[in-house]
């Protein structure tokens, strides 16, 4: 059977209203917008769409309007992880899968478990889940990395998991897991800058940001870069690259939201702790927004 996480993944953004509640007659238009960009599949309740600073009746409803709009245009991979493994457990067991392909399950955070309690949780979740998983690795954030010993031994014993997001930044660590895997289980960019060198050694694709105002572009340059186009993949990489690094100057989504905004997809409004970019850095993505479509 066919993977359903090859290609280019949207890390999708929440749009809020000012008042901070959820916008989703923008959502609904912002949906229209990546599928019809080509992408393959949607990436539901991830850290992009801010689903930390939301409540539980919000993320089921979220999850539940994000099913209903995609309507089976493409796979749709649902975040959902913690550092409770009980807990988490717990969530699967009442969650709503009709529609879901496959969850994302980042590395417990705060707690900085060992190698040994990082196997053991993600076995758990691996036995409870009645989809496929996906292992979500983004040091940066949780504090704790997943090394490529740990991730490979998944791998081979754990068939429910399918894949990792690496998001570690650490391309030696990159290269030993592509190395290593089993058939079957594939590595996917957690780092939009990154993608691009990633899946030309072997990685099969990204769960992107950028791909929420730049899905066309990001989804042609995945799809040359599979097939080993250096030729058109190349290009594209380095046109979109000012505003891949941009965007994440001062934390995602913030960069995210300013670059949509300007493009009129949708407000740039956030829940606290996040906040909005500084005036410079929304100016500098505004300009290279015009080199880009220049």
């Amino acid at each position: 059977m066919k993977n359903p996480f090859v290609g280019t993944g949207v890390a999708l953004v929440t749009p809020f209203r000012k008042q901070e509640t959820i916008d989703f007659s923008r959502l609904e238009r912002l949906i229209d917008d990546i599928v019809g960009g080509g992408v393959d599949y949607i990436v539901a309740l991830g850290t992009t769409s801010e689903a930390a600073t939301m409540t539980d009746t919000e993320r089921h409803a979220l999850q539940d309007f994000i099913v209903e709009c995609v309507g089976g245009r493409c796979p749709i991979m649902l975040g959902l992880g913690g550092n409770n493994t009980l807990a988490v457990r717990d969530a699967i067991a009442n969650t709503n899968f009709d529609g879901i392909s496959g969850i994302l399950s980042v590395s417990p955070f705060y707690n900085k478990p060992n190698q040994r309690g990082l196997a053991q949780h993600f076995k758990q979740i691996a036995e409870a889940s009645p989809v496929p998983v996906v292992i979500y690795n983004v040091p940066g954030r949780t504090g704790v990395n997943i090394t490529a010993e740990t991730t490979l031994s998944l791998a081979r014993e754990c068939p429910n998991i399918i894949g990792i997001k690496e998001a570690s930044g650490n391309m030696a660590q990159v290269m030993q897991i592509l190395q290593g895997k089993p058939e079957g289980f594939i590595v996917i960019s957690g780092d939009d800058s990154l993608t691009l060198p990633m899946v030309l050694m072997g990685a099969q694709g990204v769960i992107s940001v950028i791909a929420n105002a730049l899905p066309n572009e990001m989804s042609s340059m995945v799809k040359h870069a599979l097939k080993g186009d250096v030729k058109k993949s190349v290009p594209l990489h380095f046109r979109m690259l000012p505003l891949m690094n941009a965007i994440f100057e001062e934390g995602n989504p913030s960069g995210i939201k300013a670059l949509m905004e300007q493009q009129g997809k949708i407000g740039n409004t956030l829940r606290l702790p996040l906040v909005k970019v500084s005036k410079p850095l929304y100016n500098k993505i505004s300009s290279l927004y015009d080199e880009f479509n220049a």
